[in-house]
């Protein structure tokens, strides 16, 4: 049939070639859960506030709190049972079937290409806003690129060490703004500035969901932004020192510290005096706009110079997801082989990392030439985001399809760690990704 695999046998020394270094703890893979996602709470989840408002954003990010807890539950008793390196791909193939897993493998990998190049987009943004439009974007992607691969290359010790440094900075940036800001705060003047039709009311006061519940539906794809790349952790499961013991706390101690960082940056950056949810719905640097709104000149530039760290933290933290799950999909035969040879002492999978961010780097030129500056800023600021959590609904559906189907078909399987939302816990999952699939095809 089309669904059929051809299976062969490794030739000697094959899987000697393709070996990982163990290196991470606890703490190492609770900064690669949030090192991914804290982008996140930099940029792109404000442009949820067009269309759902201050509240409809407010409560869609708590919707997806509650779909990325029982998906990390999900991952979290996988990731015990099934301790293999490539994320979503193997619990899929396991539980599924190989097609299945490569189909799970496939959304994860366009996930994990355009995500970097998005952020890579903010990034660009956030420096053309501090140092001016002299330089022109495609120097500073290709500069960050170039960076963060090398770092990258040099092992998983220093991939770790950068990812921890990165994401406690951006986290000491973020709770900075937040008791900062908190006393500059208006919610009525400036939260609630959009009415229903997205215009801008200039005394504030309007209503707490000023487009109502389709609002909200229309907020959850970027409320995703908030959560989206905390599903990587389990893929360095191979680089773990005990993934049994340490991955489950990894992810549950990241989600955690990620709602909270999510729900603080949505009800305050809005609220700031002189900003408005209004201006930052369209604006590509949300937090450094509130900077320039609490201290202005230059002392605004220089922090949203550090508050650059947030993508940092992203774009690194995803460089390396990008080319482990590229170097599994390679090692279990679904692309060619030669993407997850390691190189050298350091065990990196070099030429799964070179290709992945290759790919991701191409789409953004191939469309600022292609395009032009401007609409080539909007498409990759919004169309690729979009694709980008479209790739990644499709990826949660396959793990919670996996867990329901190891909960039914393999109740012996051993599971150091269940969840404890159980079987509800993966349709739950299945349910909101539905939900939010919908919203995004009917706004496309």
């Amino acid at each position: 049939t089309t669904l059929a695999a051809t299976y062969v046998t490794a030739a000697p020394g094959y899987f000697e070639k393709r070996g990982l270094k163990r290196h991470a703890g606890v703490w190492s893979l609770w900064a690669l859960g949030v090192g991914a996602v804290i982008s996140g709470h930099f940029s792109g989840w404000n442009l949820g506030l067009a269309v759902g408002g201050w509240g409809g954003m407010l409560v869609a990010a708590a919707i997806m709190a509650v779909m990325f807890l029982a998906l990390s539950f999900c991952i979290a008793e996988m990731s015990t049972a099934l301790p293999l390196n490539g994320g979503s791909y193997p619990f899929a193939r396991f539980a599924l079937g190989p097609f299945w897993g490569f189909v799970s493998g496939i959304c994860e990998h366009i996930e994990y290409v355009l995500t970097p190049a998005v952020i890579c987009y903010f990034i660009g943004a956030y420096l053309g806003a501090i140092f001016g439009p002299s330089v022109p974007e495609p120097v500073w992607w290709t500069g960050t690129y170039a960076v963060f691969l090398a770092l990258n290359m040099l092992g998983v010790a220093l991939t770790f060490r950068i990812t921890l440094v990165v994401t406690l900075a951006s986290l000491g940036i973020l709770l900075f703004f937040c008791v900062v800001a908190l006393p500059q705060v208006d919610f009525g003047r400036w939260a609630l500035n959009i009415a229903a039709d997205g215009s801008e009311l200039p005394g504030g006061n309007g209503l707490f969901l000023p487009m109502g519940w389709s609002g909200v539906l229309a907020a959850l794809p970027f409320a995703v932004w908030l959560y989206l790349a905390i599903e990587e952790t389990p893929l360095a499961s191979e680089e773990s020192v005990d993934p049994v013991r340490d991955m489950p706390k990894g992810i549950l101690l990241a989600l955690v510290t990620l709602i909270v960082t999510a729900f603080l940056i949505v009800a305050i950056n809005p609220a700031v005096e002189g900003v408005g949810a209004h201006a930052l719905a369209q604006s590509g640097e949300p937090v450094l706009d509130g900077f320039r709104a609490l201290f202005g000149g230059a002392s605004a530039e220089i922090l949203g110079l550090i508050a650059l760290s947030g993508l940092v933290a992203s774009f690194h933290a995803i460089l390396f997801a990008q080319g482990r799950q590229i170097f599994a999909l390679s090692r279990a035969g679904y692309l060619p082989l030669r993407l997850s040879l390691t190189q050298g002492g350091r065990q990196t999978p070099v030429m799964a990392m070179l290709t992945g961010s290759g790919l991701g780097l191409g789409i953004m030129l191939i469309l600022w030439t292609g395009l032009g500056a401007a609409e080539a800023g909007a498409l990759i600021g919004s169309v690729l985001l979009n694709m980008a959590v479209f790739a990644a609904m499709l990826s949660y559906l396959s793990r919670a399809a996996a867990f329901l189907a190891l909960r039914r078909d393999y109740p012996r399987l051993p599971r150091p760690f269940a969840s404890p939302l159980g079987r509800f816990g993966g349709w739950l999952t299945i349910a909101i990704c539905l939900v939010t699939l919908l919203c995004q095809v009917q706004d496309a």
